[in-house]
């Protein structure tokens, strides 16, 4: 074969090879290509949107806080705690020292920094401590809100095409507020205002440079650096190495450094604790009531309550105080409300003597029954009032034409008409017991004026104040003041007027608001206002009041319940129910074997009401004036501090045409001789009322042992 020929072939053979080469080099390329588009494609698919972030999707707790809006109270909560605030509310050495810990070059890279990598490790080696670390703030963010922590090929493609889209569209202030506001800080506590207030206690807006290292510091590791745990000196060696970096690199000067190094760091107690609990608890069962607890848990909604945290405090320092001598009496527990009669915000509630101590005390294994019990609430429990429920039944009579100045015989007497008059027999022909009611102190004065029976808490002439009154009557009158447990009359009898219902201590503290707001109630008020997020306002209280009774018959009650002189014969001229220099008004209220003892007093701007006893009903040793009146006394000589000195108005002088509704009757024969209870005001009597044979007995009696 000529040279040429073959030449010419073996050319035409490279020059195939060559085209074979580079169309195996073409298709694998466009091969690899559109499986690299493939492999991308299948790792953004559902790619999270940027967008969120501005669509207000990021869930914050709800947080209930105290009247001033000072003192978070308790959060409602999934399981992230958070509170966004903007970026001017968030302190420049927070900004700075976060900066400085995670990303000094944030303003200057565009979202990757892959210098920063290997920087990080060179100093996470020199200092030997995790410090730095090689993401940005910017990738931290996208990672801690649209990614998990998984270390994959298809997370870290994701991470990197949304940091670089969130760097396009935003500008790196807005990256950095919501970085501070999405980053967590361990027990479940995210962003800084959350972090600030569960370490510090205190709005981010108020942390020292110190407090804002010491944040920036557990950024890092927040489990493992948590001040409550054992690496709390390495935390602080961390936050001591920021400041000193912050130095450095001209954020801070050397005068500040050396200021903030040997601030003394305060960290709360309690990195979640629940301030004023039974109230906070009280408000969060209304609101998950009203609004739902899973949107509670997202909403981010700002609950002002009506308390005054700093009355809380007191009360809750004073009834523990008094308990620690009190047990002797075999008194283990203690309840306590306070409201503002002319507004019926609920000042202080405490549930019981401390929300955190444990049930030791006097517990039964078999009953599983405790003398405290710290996680009730007593303040909403059913519990008998003692001779507190009194002042209803007299002003009922009063409303029926009795007057203050009407006098009952305070003597021996029996109130089953079925059973013998000389209160010897236990039961009557039916079956029923027999009822002869005696006096705390056991002696019987003879006639009383209604204001000395009131005043001086004197039961047997109570009981027939009651009837006079009437049972039924004077039922549906305390309904109209708020008492909502009460059931029909025949459960209880004419005991009802000693206490033989059971009531709660709020509705009892709120019914007594309308004797000291001149007759008027106003409905019980434990919120202010409900705020959304961004202020906006979802709920406000505008409490409207309810005329329950005359003004004349709540000026007639307080008239009495304030006159210490009348009350003095029973509980002495300097007992727990009198503060000097003030006009106060004060019920005490014991039942028969001492299971519960209470103390309900007020002014024209206060109304407090205590409560002692036992968890379990078991009896205690002392009546209602030693143990509730203390602890009462003790709270008002405080909280009256806060409130202008203010008396009571004087109820009219308006005698009854009725000389015998003015106590003017003969000594001879009992109320009933003269007057029909159902209409005292008109002429005629009850001598055939059933009432009459063994009151009028009594009184007979009364006088035949007065003659020997």
């Amino acid at each position: 074969m000529p040279e040429r020929k073959y030449q010419r072939k073996v050319y035409k053979k490279g020059r195939r090879g060559v085209k074979i080469f580079f169309q195996i080099l073409l298709i694998t390329t466009v091969t690899l290509f559109l499986l690299g588009l493939g492999v991308l494609f299948y790792f953004i698919k559902d790619l999270p949107r940027p967008e969120k972030f501005t669509e207000g999707l990021i869930p914050q707790s709800t947080k209930i806080y105290d009247r001033e809006g000072k003192i978070l109270l308790y959060e409602i909560a999934g399981e992230e705690k958070r509170t966004i605030v903007s970026f001017e509310d968030i302190p420049i050495y927070l900004k700075w020292a976060v900066i400085v810990a995670e990303d000094k070059d944030f303003y200057e890279h565009r979202g990757i920094d892959l210098s920063a990598i290997f920087r990080a490790i060179l100093y996470d080696l020199k200092i030997g401590k995790p410090v730095q670390g090689g993401s940005t703030i910017t990738q931290q963010l996208i990672r801690s809100y649209f990614l998990t922590r998984k270390k994959t090929l298809q997370r870290k493609t994701r991470e990197i095409i949304l940091t670089l889209e969130l760097e396009r569209r935003y500008s790196k202030d807005q990256i950095l507020e919501w970085y501070l506001n999405l980053i967590p800080f361990g027990s479940n506590l995210y962003g800084v205002e959350a972090a600030s207030q569960g370490f510090f206690g205190k709005h981010v807006k108020e942390l020292s440079l110190a407090e804002s290292a010491t944040l920036a510091a557990l950024i890092r590791r927040p489990s493992a650096l948590s001040p409550y745990g054992p690496n709390k000196d390495k935390l602080l060696q961390i936050k001591d190495y920021i400041l000193e970096r912050m130095n450095k690199l001209g954020y801070i000067s050397q005068e500040q450094l050396l200021k903030a190094k040997q601030e003394e760091l305060k960290f709360q107690p309690d990195i979640s604790p629940i301030k004023a609990p039974h109230f906070a608890i009280y408000v969060k069962n209304y609101l998950e009531k009203k609004y739902g607890k899973e949107y509670l848990q997202r909403a981010g909604l700002r609950v002002y309550t009506t308390l005054d945290f700093d009355l809380q405090k007191k009360a809750e320092s004073i009834i523990q105080e008094k308990l620690a001598y009190f047990k002797i009496y075999n008194a283990h527990n203690a309840a306590l409300v306070s409201i503002n009669p002319k507004t019926g915000e609920v000042l202080a509630m405490v549930g019981s003597k401390n929300w955190y101590a444990t049930s030791s005390e006097g517990c039964n294994p078999k009953t599983q029954k405790c003398k405290f019990d710290p996680k009730v609430n007593v303040c909403l429990s059913s519990r008998q009032p003692g001779s507190a429920f009194k002042p209803f039944a007299y002003a009922r009579a009063f409303e029926k034409g009795f007057t203050p100045k009407t006098a009952v015989w305070d003597v021996p007497t029996e109130f089953n008409p079925n059973c013998s008059p000389d209160g010897t027999q236990f039961r009557d022909k039916y079956g029923l017991k027999c009822y002869h009611p005696q006096n705390y102190d056991g002696r019987f004065l003879g006639q009383v004026t209604l204001r000395e029976a009131l005043a001086q808490s004197r039961n047997l002439p109570s009981v027939k104040v009651l009837y006079l009154a009437g049972l039924s009557e004077t039922l549906e009158l305390a309904r109209k003041f708020g008492i909502t447990t009460l059931e029909n009359g025949g459960k209880y009898g004419l005991s009802l007027v000693l206490g033989g219902g059971e009531v709660k201590l709020l509705e009892m503290v709120s019914a007594y608001g309308v004797f000291a707001n001149d007759g008027d109630k106003l409905p019980l008020n434990f919120i202010k206002r409900v705020e959304g997020p961004k202020g906006e306002i979802l709920e406000i209280t505008k409490p409207t009041p309810l005329r329950i009774i005359s003004s004349q018959i709540a000026r007639e009650i307080n008239d009495i319940l304030v006159d210490n002189q009348a009350r003095a014969p029973m509980f002495g001229w300097h007992s727990p129910l009198y503060i000097e220099g003030y006009q106060v008004a004060a019920k005490t209220g014991t039942t028969q074997k001492y299971n519960d003892a209470w103390t309900i007093g007020y002014t024209p701007s206060l109304v407090t009401g205590v409560w002692v006893g036992n968890n379990d009903n078991s009896p205690m040793l002392k009546p209602g004036v030693s143990l509730a009146g203390p602890i009462w006394h003790d709270f008002m000589v405080e909280a009256l501090k806060k409130f202008e000195k203010e008396e009571f108005k004087k109820p009219k002088i308006a005698p009854s045409s009725k000389p015998v509704l003015n106590g003017i009757f003969p000594e001879t024969h009992c109320l009933l001789h003269f007057v029909n209870k159902n209409n005292p005001q008109n002429e005629g009597n009850s001598q055939d009322d059933i009432q009459y044979r063994n009151w009028e007995w009594a009184v007979q009696h009364w006088f035949q042992k007065r003659k020997f």
